[in-house]
């Protein structure tokens, strides 16, 4: 059976209505402890609420935490004094009228009625920095001793310092080896070369110009010298197999087709250069 309308009294419904602005929660718990109405829910006097038309202020979901009010001499505190940085605008106001309001709340309220502080954040043409002229002792970077802790120190090296000698693998699966000569794009001490490259470069010289290093076991990863031939690049295109040579691929083929593999593609580049070179003159009778 559907209950009928929840009667007040004069004085509870007075004081529903100067208190309508309290959080819901706050505003049951009150009522009910002035009044010992144990029979009133919660609901009932949200729907009042709604029922008479008092507005709280609040727009559902946008709002967080408590209603703040100010009185009217506070407000006017707060107008007058708004240019105040932040920090000492909430000191004084919580001072002199012994609130505990926070400085989120004193800021959002500066927003809330556009009160300009006429700063921007920003260094102003002529304006001296706070710290100009102020200095630190050498190697010890900020004054603070929790900011000093965690400074380099001078000499100090990062934990994830590479030295001469580190190898890594490329993306391209190759072995990289950092050697004690200046990067030509940074011009740092030391760089990363091709460590392959580099171990054979040793024993036979440069690579000749339009020539380039192939692995013979397929494995990359082993930059032994001898597992390096040098070959035109020409030869490349030709081991890679498919239906343009008719061959198959040299890195995927066994270990005992891979020599015949490689002569091959050698033997047709070479007649490929043949072909393409001017004729020679012939011999003929001279008279």
């Amino acid at each position: 059976m559907r209950r009928g309308p929840i009667p007040y009294s004069a004085a509870e419904m007075a004081w529903l209505e100067a208190n309508f602005r309290m959080v819901i929660s706050d505003y049951h718990r009150a009522f009910v402890s002035k009044f010992g109405r144990a029979d009133v829910e919660l609901t009932h006097l949200n729907q009042l609420r709604k029922r008479k038309g008092w507005k709280v202020g609040r727009d559902g979901w946008r709002y967080r935490g408590r209603l703040r009010t100010y009185t009217p001499e506070q407000m006017k505190w707060l107008e007058e004094n708004r240019l105040l940085p932040i920090s000492e605008y909430h000191a004084r106001f919580n001072a002199e009228f012994r609130r505990d309001a926070s400085t989120t709340a004193l800021h959002q309220l500066r927003k809330r009625y556009g009160w300009k502080t006429g700063r921007t954040g920003q260094f102003e043409k002529g304006q001296v920095p706070v710290n100009k002229g102020k200095t630190c002792a050498p190697g010890t970077g900020g004054r603070h001793p929790n900011a000093q802790r965690t400074q380099f120190k001078t000499g100090q090296l990062p934990h994830n310092t590479k030295f001469l000698g580190h190898e890594r693998v490329s993306k391209d699966g190759y072995v990289e080896i950092s050697i004690d000569e200046e990067n030509p794009h940074t011009g740092y001490e030391r760089r990363y070369v091709l460590k392959h490259l580099h171990l054979w470069e040793e024993l036979n010289g440069p690579v000749p110009d339009g020539h380039c290093l192939k692995c013979l076991d397929g494995n990359r990863l082993n930059t032994d010298p001898t597992n390096w031939l040098c070959i035109p690049r020409g030869v490349l295109p030709r081991l890679n197999g498919g239906r343009a040579t008719r061959v198959m691929a040299y890195d995927t083929a066994p270990d005992e087709l891979k020599p015949v593999l490689m002569t091959m593609a050698r033997v047709d580049h070479k007649a490929s250069e043949l072909r393409r070179a001017p004729n020679k003159p012939t011999g003929g009778d001279h008279g």
